[in-house]
């Protein structure tokens, strides 16, 4: 079994778990374009990680509904999040201007993009 995202004007709008065979029997399989779970920023990963393992990846990422199918690139990415952040090419993730903060996991504090100021806030909350 295969992931199979359905596009529809660039936008995916279903993703199923199918054979082949019944991808070819769909009325418009032209619409029908195979998504890796394993794949994630142009790697093939282990299961519910970002460890790369030695599989090939598949059209930059996993394809989920609301994602974009760019057919120029070969490749699925979310909307972008931000005006302010940009596409990387290779990997097809949106990439902030200002990465996020080193110090977050040694200090145990969280940070949301704040697009006004483009910086990262800490969360009190």
């Amino acid at each position: 079994m295969s992931h199979f995202a359905k596009v529809e004007d660039g936008i995916v709008t279903a993703v199923y778990v199918a054979e082949q065979d019944w991808v070819d029997a769909q009325v418009d399989s032209d619409k029908y374009v195979q998504t890796s779970y394993n794949t994630k920023g142009g790697k093939h990963c282990f299961p519910d990680s970002y460890e790369e393992d030695s599989g090939t990846p598949l059209r930059k990422n996993y394809a989920g509904v609301g994602h974009i199918y760019d057919s120029a690139r070969d490749a699925f990415y979310i909307p972008q999040p931000y005006p302010s952040w940009t596409l990387n090419d290779d990997t097809c993730m949106w990439e902030p201007p200002v990465d996020y903060p080193a110090s977050a996991a040694a200090d145990d504090k969280y940070y949301e993009w704040d697009e006004d100021t483009t910086a990262w806030v800490e969360v009190t909350e």
